[in-house]
């Protein structure tokens, strides 16, 4: 049986589907505690709610990035993690954090990494004009929005998309992609050999969402 930490910064709907995804389908793991660098976040209450130990580490209570991460390392810890899950985690992460978990924290971005890391992502898709965009599931390491990647989903970027549709369309497929990623690890399914992921026995890591052209050839 292994443990899942998870951590949020907000809602934390990622945390839910995964949440939801354990039980529905039996995983041989469990959902050990949801951590959050916030007090107000929303998906606390969520886990509380399903019997999940729900804490808050906040981060305006430490003087810099190292000493809160040591003191969220310890609450991670107390609850033997063999995952970590980076849920919409809204703090950049030290090396020294990173490397502790190396090879079992797994984090989620809106794109299609390597494109547009960092933040607004949607909003770069669209300024950049890619006609394709979407999401990546991705082991964490110390290159921020980089490290090997699990599985990724893609979707038709529309005329008529703003970065608040787009945020909304890419979320629905991060909420099916990440419990999956997750379902993966749980059944040691993930081998990364030379920096690439690949998963055993094989299973398409790229999902597809491309809309069929709208009457006129116009979306």
């Amino acid at each position: 049986m292994k443990n899942i930490v998870i951590l949020i910064s907000g809602r934390g709907t990622n945390m839910e589907a995964i949440v939801r995804a354990c039980s529905e389908q039996g995983w041989p793991a469990r959902v050990a505690a949801v951590l959050s660098n916030r007090p107000d976040a929303e998906g606390l209450k969520f886990a509380a709610e399903q019997g999940i130990a729900a804490g808050v580490v906040d981060h305006r209570q430490y003087p810099d990035r190292d000493s809160f991460d040591k003191a969220l390392a310890k609450a991670i810890d107390a609850h033997s993690p063999d995952l970590v899950v980076l849920a919409g985690f809204l703090r950049i992460l030290t090396p020294e954090f990173v490397e502790h978990y190396a090879g079992r924290m797994l984090n989620i971005h809106p794109s299609l990494l390597p494109c547009f890391p960092g933040l607004h992502t949607h909003r770069q898709a669209l300024e950049a004009g890619v006609k394709i965009h979407g999401v990546t599931v991705h082991f964490v390491t110390a290159a921020l929005d980089h490290g090997p990647i699990v599985i990724q989903a893609a979707l038709d970027v529309q005329r008529s998309d703003t970065p608040e549709t787009l945020a909304e369309r890419v979320l629905a497929i991060e909420h099916e992609i990440y419990p999956r990623a997750v379902g993966w690890f749980v059944d040691d399914r993930l081998r990364i050999r030379d920096g690439v992921v690949q998963v055993e026995p094989p299973e398409p890591q790229l999902l597809t969402t491309i809309a069929a052209p709208a009457l006129g050839g116009q979306q």
